[in-house]
């Protein structure tokens, strides 16, 4: 029997529906592809068109910029199933969840209509570039520079750890438009890949993630027009920042829980098959106590990210209960992942089987998004 895992207060019948088909969509073009997609770096450019064709991109972009006009919730359950099926190379979180929304609410309305139906459909694929050699979480020291020349800004620097960096056709860039600003320098403009002087450098070797592009990408007089910066003025980069990171890191706790409760359904069936001793391992107390653990651990992470959900869909999710979802959620999927994997013994450390994928995949989702330092941090100021 699979863990029991109660309908999220938030769901709908409308949700399940689409749960139905975000489901079979992941288990017939994700599931099969993850040794191939590993190899390889990179998922096929195809997933995105087809993910398009079936209408599970920019699933909460309004309709009339050619989205699905739903809600973060749509969003959730997409991605809960995309964690279920095991499937941690396709960056469509980055895509829908936070490319579009950059988009949606700062780009202005002629960018919006031209980028916004691409997202939709899969013509485009989106990346956001933040992070660069050497700053790490420290957004305020980055080097990249974007001068003013007449109608252009035209772009230096170097960006890396980016996901969609090898598929990206549009990447929302964070830069200093006035280096000597501190946060207030830093601005956000959206640049196209095709622009000459942008260049992809190599698709990084992780220790898990391995199907996802992420890559180290280049500006080398990168010139794009003026009407491609986010926002009506120079200098809103760190607070456009950060009033898109809660949702963003709400999609993290939303994987992680996601990833939690396979983890334990997986490492269910397993120790009830197993033999050892004569018995399943499953019948061994300290088999059935660490389960009981996993499961609570599961439930009252599901219990608080419900919540959050519902708030963040009323608009009141705070930038605290966000860094709240995502330290929670990270920190317990990465102990609980961790201590199926231990039940799973010796075939646990072997990579063809989920568990030991799901390993090596959850340990990022301590750093991204925001470090579990800095989420303890971000909290500590509100207290």
């Amino acid at each position: 029997m699979p863990l029991q895992i109660q309908k999220s207060s938030w769901s709908t019948t409308e949700l399940e529906d689409l749960r139905d088909l975000a489901r079979t969509f992941c288990q017939k073009e994700l599931a099969p592809n993850q040794e191939r997609w590993a190899a390889e770096k990179k998922v096929d450019r195809e997933l995105w068109t087809k993910a398009g064709e079936v209408g599970l991109l920019a699933l909460s972009i309004p309709e009339e910029y050619g989205g699905g006009g739903g809600t973060f919730a749509h969003e959730a359950v997409l991605y809960e199933e995309q964690a279920r099926s095991g499937d941690s190379a396709w960056g469509v979180t980055v895509h829908s969840g936070i490319v579009a929304h950059y988009l949606l609410e700062y780009a202005n309305e002629e960018k919006k209509r031209e980028w916004l139906p691409k997202f939709a459909s899969g013509e485009m694929v989106g990346a956001v570039a933040m992070t660069e050699p050497g700053t790490g979480s420290d957004l305020q020291s980055i080097k990249t520079r974007a001068v003013r020349d007449g109608d252009h800004y035209v772009i230096n620097g170097a960006k890396t750890f980016i996901t969609n960096g090898f598929h990206a056709d549009l990447v929302v860039v964070a830069v200093k438009t006035d280096p000597d600003a501190g946060a207030q320098g830093v601005s956000l403009i959206a640049v196209e890949t095709d622009t000459p002087g942008f260049s992809r450098g190599r698709v990084l070797d992780k220790i898990g993630l391995k199907g996802q592009d992420t890559a180290e990408l280049n500006f080398d007089d990168v010139r794009v027009p003026v009407a491609n910066l986010l926002g009506d003025q120079e200098g809103l980069g760190f607070i456009q920042l950060m009033q898109q990171l809660p949702q963003e890191r709400l999609i993290i706790a939303v994987t992680a829980v996601a990833g939690m409760e396979a983890a334990i359904d997986q490492t269910i069936a397993y120790t009830k098959d197993r033999q050892a001793f004569g018995r399943p391992i499953y019948h061994f107390q300290n088999t059935k106590f660490k389960l009981a653990e996993a499961a609570t651990e599961a439930a009252v992470s599901r219990a608080y990210l419900d919540q959050c959900i519902e708030r963040h869909l009323r608009k009141e999710l705070d930038v605290q209960g966000a860094a709240m979802a995502k330290l929670w959620t990270t920190e317990r999927v990465n102990k609980v992942v961790d201590d199926c994997l231990q039940l799973f013994g010796g075939y646990g450390y072997m990579s063809e089987y989920p568990i030991a994928r799901a390993w090596a995949d959850i340990r990022i989702s301590r750093i991204f998004g925001g470090t579990s330092e800095i989420m303890k941090e971000i909290i500590s100021r509100t207290l």
